[in-house]
């Protein structure tokens, strides 16, 4: 080696020792406290990883335990089926997960996903593209790991080691070479004691928003059906309730008029560009181009947008984006409804997407926009889709689209419940991102050992 390059690396070795605090190490895992260690996954266990069993998913009938499959992981580690399975085997037994159980997806696009096993999830038996770890307690909480496994630096590890030929996929051994930062076993019980109550908090979160979800959409199926009214609507001047009609829609309240999105002309709906190449969908510009994938939960991300010239946005003035604007995509997932809001610069559509608005002052497009986001578009979706495989929402069946709407105080009176309601549940999700942002923040410094729970153990107190 030269002097200049012996120079060199030397530096480079003396900055990165000066790089590491007083009482840390630099190990295979990263930077890490002095009296943490560093072990392999399989050194920490009870017994070697273990494959599930291989059997298919029947009914969930009779006594038969819960089959838990990968797709029935939740991405941040929960068991959350779309619908329960069972398993039928006289082998069944030998597969039961038990108390400290984690299990791993090992093949395909969810390889590495975990679940730890909580009792409250009931029996469970592991089906065999998972493979169980089972972790000795005096060695390594089974919650901390659980947390570890949620961390980038094992995403890391997982994104390295699944690269294989064909489907990406880690087995039994490769998962025992897992390398686990690993403080006392008491410290490790605090972190995963502090990372469990932010779970807890996160848990509780996601509840209460889908309580709330429900009961809003219990509430616009009552109202924007005229069952229930609001009170100041619900009686005729004589004092007496308001009853019902006959109509093709069925029956309706008696003060409610059938409204089609064609036939009555109250509503028109446009289609945006349709000849638009691809060098017009711009990176950045002073004009919006609004598409199908620009709006999620009813509202329109305009970070998302594309962008397009100012020629083309004044070709054709009918599909010029205003705030109250009502949207529904015609291709790809067909029939999601976004609103238009916080419109902050010129915005116009593309190919995939209606922009429908009233011609009068009889409804409101809030009121309208409930109404397409509640069962009755759904149901009417359902029906010109049924028994085919239709990608668009062709405008020649849209306009056959009816519903009932009463007059515009009670359909302003209606918006404004609903809106309160999607105001607070949007409060309540933005504080559970940010309870997630809190979490992933503690992880890091917390499952690192930058910040600190318990107080090193003194050196007596290390060899004891």
């Amino acid at each position: 080696m030269s002097e200049v390059a012996e120079k060199s690396s030397k530096n480079l070795a003396e900055a990165a020792t000066n790089a590491i605090p007083s009482g840390y190490k630099q190990t295979d895992v990263g930077v890490i406290p002095d009296h943490w260690g560093v072990s392999r996954l399989r050194d920490l266990l009870k017994e070697p990883p273990k494959y599930g069993i291989n059997a298919p998913a029947v009914p969930l009938e009779g006594t038969l335990p819960v089959y838990i499959r990968i797709t029935d992981i939740s991405e941040d580690g929960y068991f959350k089926p779309s619908e329960k399975v069972g398993v039928r085997s006289s082998f069944s037994g030998l597969y039961q997960l038990a108390d400290g159980d984690v299990v791993l997806a090992r093949t395909g696009a969810s390889v590495g996903k975990s679940y730890l096993y909580k009792e409250d999830d009931g029996v469970l038996v592991y089906a065999g593209f998972l493979i169980k770890v089972s972790p000795d307690k005096k060695k390594l909480e089974p919650r901390f790991l659980s947390q570890y496994l949620k961390t980038q630096r094992y995403w890391s590890w997982v994104t390295v080691n699944s690269m294989r030929s064909g489907q990406p996929g880690i087995n039994g051994n490769e998962y025992g070479d897992l390398l686990i930062p690993l403080p006392k076993i008491q410290e490790q019980t605090a972190i995963a004691n502090a990372l469990s109550d932010v779970d807890a908090l996160v848990s509780e979160l996601e509840e209460l928003i889908a309580k709330k979800q429900a009961i809003k959409t219990a509430t616009m199926q009552q109202l924007l059906t005229g069952r229930t009214r609001l009170p100041q609507f619900a009686l005729r001047e004589d004092g007496k309730p308001k009853g019902t009609k006959p109509s093709e829609l069925g029956e309706i309240p008696e003060d409610w008029e059938r409204i089609s999105i064609g036939r009555d002309t109250v509503l028109k709906a446009r289609i945006g560009w349709q000849a638009l190449t691809t060098k017009e969908y711009q990176t950045t510009g002073d004009i919006y181009l609004v598409t199908g994938t620009d709006f999620d939960s009813g509202a329109v991300k305009w970070e998302r947008c594309f962008y397009v010239s100012e020629w083309r946005y004044k070709q054709d003035q009918n599909i010029q984006l205003r705030n109250d604007d009502v949207l529904i995509t015609k291709d790809g997932t067909i029939g999601k409804v976004g609103y238009v809001t916080a419109l902050s610069r010129p915005a116009t559509l593309n190919s995939g997407v209606f922009v429908v608005r009233p011609k009068n002052n009889n409804l409101m497009q809030r009121f309208l926009f409930y109404v397409l986001t509640s069962r009755v578009f759904d149901d009417f979706i359902n029906r010109i889709t049924a028994g085919s495989t239709i990608t668009h929402l062709y405008q020649k069946d849209f306009v056959n689209f009816e519903f009932s709407a009463p007059c515009i105080e009670e359909q302003t009176a209606i918006a404004t419940i609903l809106s309160d309601m999607d105001e607070e549940i949007q409060a309540l999700e933005q504080r559970l991102g940010k309870t997630r942002q809190i979490k992933q923040g503690m992880m890091q410094e917390l499952l690192t050992g930058k910040t600190r729970l318990l107080q090193p153990l003194n050196k007596e107190s290390q060899h004891g």
